[in-house]
C-alpha cells in the first residue's frame, strides 16, 4: 500500500486497544448485580434495547451478557417471547 500510515504512528495515536470482552464483562456484572440484589424481579422481561440504552452501551454487550446469564441460570429465554429473569 502506497499511504499506508506507520505502526509507530498509529501507536501514538491509539497508545493501546481497547478490549471489548471488557465492556461485556461490565454490563454482565452490572446486570448479575441488579438481578441478584432484586431491583429485577423473578419473570421480569429484559429488552436488549432497553437495557443497552439504560446502560449506555451498545446492544452486543448485552447480549453477550444475557448470553452468559443464560448459562448462570439466572435468566431464562423464550422462544418468540424473549429474556426473563429466572
Amino acid at each position: 500500500m502506497k499511504n499506508k500510515i506507520p505502526d509507530t504512528i498509529i501507536g501514538e495515536i491509539f497508545p493501546r486497544k481497547v478490549k471489548r470482552s471488557l465492556l461485556s464483562e461490565g454490563v454482565y456484572d452490572q446486570l448479575k448485580k441488579m438481578i441478584l440484589s432484586g431491583k429485577f424481579k423473578k419473570g421480569q422481561r429484559l429488552v436488549e434495547e432497553k437495557l443497552a440504552h439504560r446502560l449506555n452501551v451498545s446492544r452486543n454487550p448485552v447480549h453477550i451478557a444475557l448470553l452468559r446469564l443464560r448459562e448462570d441460570n439466572l435468566v431464562v429465554w423464550k422462544y418468540k417471547s424473549g429474556t426473563f429473569v429466572a
